[in-house]
């Protein structure tokens, strides 16, 4: 209220005491209009009012009291009360002002100074739960409400900024009024609910039948023209880890064909650990393939950011089914071998199918290589490192199951080559558990990558520095906190941040829009409040538009200078 007070940060009390009625003979002379003013002395502040009509009113603080909640204010001033202490002139008045009994004391000079009043608008109380400025689009409204179109097209239409890249602006409607125009097309709040309900169980039903509906579904989708999926699970396995993994499929099933064959001619516990081998490697494989068609789908309402997790997803499982089916029953027939020894038949046809073997996973093996250089160079990554942070699953499990094949070819024919010059089974056995553990490695590590992958990883420290610099160096940007950049898998990188904007290069961004003389001539017919208020809310709006707009341009130029990120949450600090 007052300037002396307004820097204090503790309340002030005071005792306002009105005196009587003055007499004529102690009125000051000059007053010809209502006048005020104000003084301070000794600790006692004193403010007086005169009025024309021969009244003087003196309002004294006879008593002022500090209340803070520490020991003292950063001035020196005491916490507890402080008793005035008079004046001079007040002690020498005290005995006359006994003696005159009940006659007060008015002031017989008036000082003149001006008093600022800080006009405050009044704070307004919105509630815990306030609507009425919330915007809805048509789809909610005819969802949410059970409104029709034609019922939208008499309420007030609403032109914002789109959140959405392919769109600059799109026609919201005020939630109020569509609320207050379901009120008026269903009557009551009871039967808006029951439609509701009626609407939600025929949806459930539509859920419940939609096998008997896929005519109908191939139709809206093609509507829509969604049918790029499709012919891009086609392309899919004619290049890149597709086609890695319908090679292996092809050798491998082959592969197990004619080991199986070899199995029952020679009985060979090591010939039996292949043929399981490449058995395992092809349903393993087969579990890739669909794991790749399943990864190239379109995001859905159930799952936004895609199945691009599908890959790892299928690894992780074919690592799980290496371990399980190829290393378990290569142990198991690896013990049984070395606890109830068989002899061994002529082992040259074994020999000839681990070579044809050899050849064929060989093939696959260097298929895979060069997919993996090919895929790491283009990335800027090492050999060792694309494979070992698990970057392109599909083509890691080829690649390792391959090298395992190709090991475990030449492991199983030196013991069945050892087993024929002495005669001694244990060797082919031994061959069988090697062979087991072999699989077994592998099947851990495809285990681990898949599973840290998953977990969510961060995309490498240079890159997050990288994108972080860009954000930095633009003139809207104070600061970046709390980056996270994770990635989702087929070389998509999630980033989020925390921007702290620049209010006053916001600001600038939205002037130079604006027409700078028609804002000044609408200062200068601001007068009131009220009017100050209409105009602050009009340009702070467009202000945070503004900011809104330049989220979206921050988001855009970063998604085009590093293709490989695909969503960007930056926040508001």
């Amino acid at each position: 209220m007052f300037p002396c007070l307004a820097h204090r940060p503790w309340q002030v009390l005071c005792r306002v005491y009105l005196l009587q009625r003055a007499p004529l003979s102690q009125r000051p002379s000059k007053i010809a209009k209502p006048c005020f003013g104000w003084q301070s002395g000794g600790g006692v502040h004193k403010l007086w009012f005169s009025f024309p009509d021969s009244r003087v009113t003196s309002l004294t603080w006879t008593q002022i009291q500090n209340c803070s909640t520490t020991g003292s204010d950063k001035d020196g001033s005491p916490a507890g009360p402080v008793e005035p202490k008079p004046t001079e002139k007040e002690q020498a008045a005290q005995p006359s002002a006994k003696t005159a009994g009940s006659k007060p004391r008015g002031l017989m000079k008036a000082q003149s100074i001006q008093v600022k009043v800080r006009a405050v608008l009044k704070k307004r109380e919105y509630g815990a739960k306030y609507t009425q400025n919330n915007f809805i689009t048509a789809v909610r409204a005819m969802n949410e409400f059970c409104l029709k179109l034609s019922d939208l097209e008499q309420l007030r239409k609403i032109c914002r900024r789109s959140p959405h890249d392919d769109t600059e602006a799109f026609t919201v409607f005020l939630r109020s009024d569509v609320e207050a125009k379901a009120l008026a097309v269903w009557g009551s709040q009871e039967a808006l609910a029951r439609e509701r309900n009626l609407r939600k169980e025929v949806e459930r039903e539509y859920q419940e039948n939609i096998f008997r509906n896929q005519k109908l579904l191939k139709e809206y989708k093609d509507f829509w023209g969604n049918t790029e999926p499709r012919s891009r699970k086609r392309v899919t396995f004619l290049q890149g880890p597709g086609k890695v993994v319908m090679v292996a499929i092809c050798i491998n099933g082959l592969n197990f064909f004619f080991k199986l064959l070899a199995w029952v001619y020679t009985g060979s516990a090591s010939m039996f650990s292949e043929a399981i081998h490449s058995l395992a490697d092809t349903c393993n494989q087969a579990l890739l393939a669909l794991g790749i068609s399943q990864s190239v789908r379109n995001p859905d309402a159930i799952h936004p950011y895609g199945f691009s997790n599908m890959r790892y997803i299928a690894s992780l499982i074919s690592g799980v089914g290496i371990f399980m089916m190829g290393a378990g029953l290569s142990w198991y027939h690896g013990i049984m071998g070395l606890l109830h020894p068989q002899p061994i038949e002529s082992l040259l046809w074994a020999y000839c199918i681990l070579a044809g073997s050899l050849v064929s996973e060989g093939a696959t093996l260097l298929v895979a290589i060069n997919e993996i250089k090919k895929s790491s160079r283009k990335q800027g990554l090492s050999f060792y490192e694309y494979v070992m942070q698990s970057r392109d699953p599909s083509t890691n499990v080829v690649l390792l199951e391959d090298a395992a094949a190709v090991v475990g070819v030449v492991l199983a024919a030196g013991c069945m080559g050892l087993t024929s010059l002495t005669g001694n089974p244990y060797y082919d056995s031994l061959g069988s558990l090697g062979v087991g553990t072999l699989l077994g490695t592998v099947s851990a590590f495809l285990i681990y990558t898949n599973t840290e992958a998953l977990l969510g990883r961060s995309i490498q420290a240079e890159h997050v520095q990288k994108l972080t610099e860009f954000l930095e160096n633009d003139p809207a940007v104070r600061a970046i906190h709390d980056v996270k950049a994770t990635d989702m898998g087929l070389s998509k990188v999630r980033f989020k941040a925390e921007v702290d904007f620049d209010g006053r290069v916001v600001t600038c961004s939205y002037l130079e829009k604006q027409d700078i003389e028609q804002i000044l001539n609408d200062i200068q017919q601001v007068k009131t409040p009220e009017e100050l208020e209409n105009f602050m809310l009009k340009h702070g709006e467009n202000i945070i538009d503004t900011l809104g707009a330049e989220v979206d341009r921050l988001e855009k130029e970063l998604k085009q200078r590093n293709p490989e990120v695909r969503h960007v949450d930056l926040e508001i600090l």
